[in-house]
């Protein structure tokens, strides 16, 4: 054994939490005798999120859970059965594992590999057939990742002058009560949408990250985000508007410092009883997107919505949703994609513009010329 290695749990004591748990994790699955990779887990602990450390574990645990019904161990996988995973996972094989998207498998796959590399085992998702598998998964499932309905700020329209147009951020801020609830819905959906903001950014704003300038305008400092994990921080602009919505939010909860998004504890009748003292958990942001959707419905201020329209909508929408629908907006407004991208801490092109694709499509040339066309042409 190398001095590279952690074997027992005296070797553990040095680690932290953390990093323990990570250990563990891959223990369980190679068995509790075989040694870790000491500078390999302390690279990863370093480079990776919080969130890539949860869906590590997760995804070991659903890679155990697979060898265990095959009465395999998992120290002794072999390519073919990863191949086997693979092609359950993309639905090829009957099976009772749920169809993931092929973005969804591809991580699995790299989290697995990562903890046979961590044992010093041989990674056996590495293989020329799984990789041939994976190939054979996209083409079966495509790549086309499933993108969350976009909340613009006007609506589906193509003219900023027009009048707001079913689910929208306008229609969800008239949506938002007038109490605690309320104030906090609505300032939480202004500063979203100024700053683009992710769930996790949102929940991690403080108040004293906020400055406000002498026009009333402010700044939202970002101590870190999904694509800054060296916590060098990024500056978003606040317009007056959004300030405004903040300082009523503030006022009426009575909040000096510590989270701005706090969790509102409510009645059975729905009246509030209390405002939390901690941030806001980032799976309550789809929540309270959902919800003010609803509640937009229920006030007729959505337009002739069915039911059947209102569900799809509301399963449709994510924490996602009003970052998506600053890209399209900002896109509408002629704004370049360097400006967009550092404005909103975009990293990827790529996906700023899968965000623009189809608003492209709506105001692209051929939507000119069938619009033009239509025009010119007799009813037939």
């Amino acid at each position: 054994m190398t001095s590279g290695a952690v074997t027992g749990g005296h070797a553990l004591a040095r680690f932290s939490a953390d990093s323990a748990d990570l250990v563990g994790e891959v223990r369980a699955l190679v068995g509790t005798a075989t040694p870790i990779d000491e500078a390999l887990l302390d690279a990863a602990l370093r480079g990776w999120s919080a969130n890539t450390r949860r869906a590590f574990r997760s995804d070991l645990t659903l890679w155990g859970a697979w060898c265990r019904k095959r009465r395999v161990a998992a120290a002794e996988a072999t390519p073919a059965l990863v191949a086997a995973w693979v092609r359950a996972l993309a639905g090829i094989d009957p099976s009772d594992e749920t169809p993931r998207a092929m973005a969804t498998i591809e991580r699995y796959l790299v989290h697995v590999g990562w903890a046979y590399r961590m044992a010093g085992l041989a990674d056996p998702t590495a293989a020329p057939l799984v990789k041939l598998e994976k190939k054979a998964a996209r083409k079966s499932l495509g790549v086309r990742q499933r993108q969350a309905r976009a909340i613009r700020f006007k609506g589906d329209i193509t003219d900023f002058d027009s009048p707001a147009s079913g689910v929208c951020l306008a229609h969800l801020l008239k949506a938002c009560r007038r109490d605690e609830l309320g104030l906090r819905d609505a300032a939480l959906l202004r500063v979203a949408y100024d700053a683009g903001c992710r769930r996790s950014e949102l929940v991690a704003i403080l108040v004293q990250h906020i400055e406000k300038d002498a026009q009333g305008a402010g700044t939202l400092f970002l101590p870190s985000s999904k694509t800054d994990q060296a916590g060098e921080g990024a500056w978003a602009y606040l317009s007056p508007v959004t300030m405004a919505a903040i300082a009523r939010w503030r006022d009426k909860a009575d909040i000096r410092k510590g989270p701005l998004f706090r969790r509102v504890e409510t009645h059975f009748d729905g009246s509030v009883a209390a405002i939390g003292r901690v941030a806001l958990h980032p799976n309550s942001i789809t929540l309270i997107y959902k919800r003010l959707i609803r509640a937009a419905h229920a006030k007729k201020l959505l337009g002739e919505m069915s039911d059947t329209e209102l569900d799809h909508w509301v399963q449709a929408v994510s924490s996602h949703s009003i970052r998506v629908g600053v890209a399209q907006d900002n896109f509408a407004a002629g704004e370049g994609l360097p400006a967009i991208m550092q404005a909103y801490r975009w990293r990827d092109p790529r996906t700023v513009l899968r965000y623009g694709a189809q608003l492209a499509a709506k105001s692209g040339a051929s939507a000119r010329m069938a619009a033009r066309m239509a025009i010119s042409s007799p009813e037939v």
